[in-house]
């Protein structure tokens, strides 16, 4: 079992809850991630995990991912050549990770010299990537331990990306990568409630994280024609959101259908249940609403 920390730019960093966590537990799997080689070069990513590794006795699991566009270039970030960046970064944190000398002359980011100043807890620690078009998915496969598909994402495209994901790992002769899937969650007793509750957070999450109709890469248009929402009005409902109008009253059941798991427990377990049909190997579930850890308590309860 693992508990996953997601940092997106502007948000509060991952590293002190992380390190609580860490001090405050023994045998769970800490995940975190995506940390993006922009906002952290990767001479710091290997330094920070490294350490955290330590400090978790080895439970941690790295996640990497080249960050939300929008966010980073308002950060004064130029992320041209994503997946080369998140590539090389990758190449960077490994070697460094194995106490050697790192030199590296890349497209994207150059080392001279560096080596961590103390022995890492494993060299082996498990590293992530985020990944969603063709030539992410064939790096992925290529140098990671993990894909992680981000939220936003329904169960059709994950179905998609893992079936990618498996074709490249065997066209390298590499074991698949495990699948870790970010998802916004809601359970309560009343299930009309759990679905109004997560609503909320899709609203947030389409206005703030989606990126302008155009601007739209084409893997977000395979996202919005799996969603089986009609473009036009996935369109006009994100400008809806962006000029404040509330989430309830532009988004509809089948936004919460294709990206969110909500409901009562025995419903959301139905619900996980498509995710591992898709080939997902693990929920980072994100619950959201004021009874959030009720909410964890009683799907636990639920589960099989």
């Amino acid at each position: 079992m693992s508990v996953w920390f997601a940092e997106n730019p502007f948000q509060r960093g991952i590293l002190a809850t992380a390190g609580a966590c860490a001090a405050a537990t023994e045998r769970i799997r800490i995940g975190v991630g995506v940390v993006n080689p922009y906002g952290r070069h990767p001479t710091l990513i290997a330094m920070d995990f490294g350490g955290l590794d330590e400090l978790s006795g080895g439970r941690t699991i790295l996640g990497v991912g080249s960050g939300i566009a929008i966010a980073v270039r308002r950060m004064g970030c130029s992320n041209n050549r994503p997946v080369t960046a998140v590539r090389e970064a990758i190449g960077i944190i490994r070697t460094m990770l194995t106490e050697e000398v790192t030199t590296f002359d890349g497209k994207v980011f150059s080392v001279d010299s560096v080596r961590l100043g103390f022995p890492p807890c494993r060299v082996d620690l498990p590293i992530y990537m985020a990944a969603a078009g063709e030539r992410a998915l064939r790096v992925c496969a290529t140098i990671a331990d993990g894909l992680i598909i981000s939220n936003l994402t329904p169960p059709r495209t994950a179905a998609r990306l893992a079936q990618r994901l498996r074709a490249a790992a065997q066209a390298a002769a590499r074991p698949t990568p495990r699948i870790v899937q970010y998802v916004p969650c809601a359970v309560d007793r009343d299930g009309d409630a759990a679905r109004a509750t997560v609503m909320q957070v899709l609203g947030e999450m389409l206005a703030n994280l989606w990126p302008g109709v155009s601007e739209w890469p084409s893997a977000k248009e395979t996202i919005v024609a799996d969603s089986l929402i009609p473009r036009a009005e996935f369109a006009a409902a994100l400008d809806r959101l962006r000029r404040g109008e509330p989430a309830a009253s532009v988004l509809d059941a089948r936004y919460v259908a294709a990206f969110a798991i909500a409901g009562t427990a025995e419903e959301c377990v139905q619900q996980a249940a498509a995710y591992r049909t898709a080939g997902v190997d693990e929920l980072a579930l994100t619950f959201a609403g004021l009874r959030a850890e009720e909410g964890i308590a009683t799907l636990a309860r639920a589960l099989p």
